[in-house]
């Protein structure tokens, strides 16, 4: 017997549904997520190095969409006033980000007020999605040193590019290994390379090569501090930088040199990129 119209229309959606559920629920899922909005994780951590250190309140150029959906986040946790919610990733914001990564039960590194992978996918679900994510990678040991598989691949894309070795004199992870070193060493991204037997030119041409693949890095002199002369080098966008490093880097972005006298950048001229900026040019 053949069925009237409205019977077999509904009897098809029923088999299609039945043969089709899991699948139509994932697209539906797909789908919601789709509809999200996107925080660009790189442009975000950039904003929570640079923001802090201005003397004014511009904002860093691409991330203020990304920040604006951050910081609505913690208003709606109640960790941040909406007065603050502007796009600027300044102090403010990275205390309440820092907060945000304790209430998640994150300790030490992983509570420095950068935006991190797991804590920023957590902040965003239901929310945003995450794009561009920054992972620092696992900790590893190179010539006696800890650093991370991040700043590992950036020291030897530096090396290549020089055409030499260079050689560490300290590596991540070390708090309170060099006092002089102001906590800079405490987080990951940060190592000081030796300069022994390396002339004026070298040295430069050195510290060319790790700013190029992403570092700000300077070459350091007896008569900044009390230490000898060797290179400083802290991986941009370390999300597991110590605060110290993090404002370093805000410094080298505004043209300074990273010393706490916040005199004037006085190493080469380069245009300043990521690693994953200068993975992608």
């Amino acid at each position: 017997m053949k069925l009237p119209s409205y019977a077999a229309a509904l009897t098809a959606a029923v088999l299609h549904a039945s043969l089709t559920g899991a699948s139509g629920t994932a697209a539906a899922q797909a789908a919601d997520v789709r509809a999200l909005p996107s925080v660009n994780m790189e442009a975000t951590v950039k904003a929570a190095q640079i923001d802090p250190r201005r003397p004014d309140d511009t904002l860093t150029p691409g991330a203020k969409a990304s920040v604006l959906l951050v910081e609505r986040a913690l208003r709606d946790r109640r960790l941040l006033d909406a007065k603050w919610v502007d796009g600027y990733f300044g102090t403010t914001t990275v205390a309440a980000y820092a907060k945000y990564q304790k209430s998640l039960g994150l300790t030490g590194l992983d509570a420095n007020g950068l935006p991190g992978r797991t804590s920023l996918t957590r902040l965003g679900a239901g929310r945003f999605t995450v794009t561009n994510v920054i992972d620092p990678g696992t900790r590893v040991s190179t010539g006696g040193f800890v650093i991370n598989t991040r700043t590992r691949s950036m020291l030897a894309e530096a090396k290549r590019l020089l055409g030499r070795d260079l050689k560490l004199d300290q590596g991540s992870y070390n708090p309170g290994g060099d006092p002089t070193s102001a906590g800079t060493h405490d987080g990951g991204g940060v190592v000081d390379i030796s300069v022994t037997g390396l002339n004026s030119a070298t040295r430069t041409a050195a510290v060319r090569a790790l700013r190029r693949v992403g570092f700000a890095a300077w070459v350091r002199s007896p008569r900044q501090g009390d230490w000898p002369w060797h290179i400083h080098a802290a991986a941009i966008s370390d999300t597991s930088l110590s605060s110290q490093a993090q404002h370093q880097i805000g410094d080298y972005y505004l043209g300074l040199n990273g010393l706490t006298g916040r005199g004037p950048d006085d190493g080469p001229k380069v245009t300043i990129r990521t690693w994953e900026e200068y993975q992608r040019r």
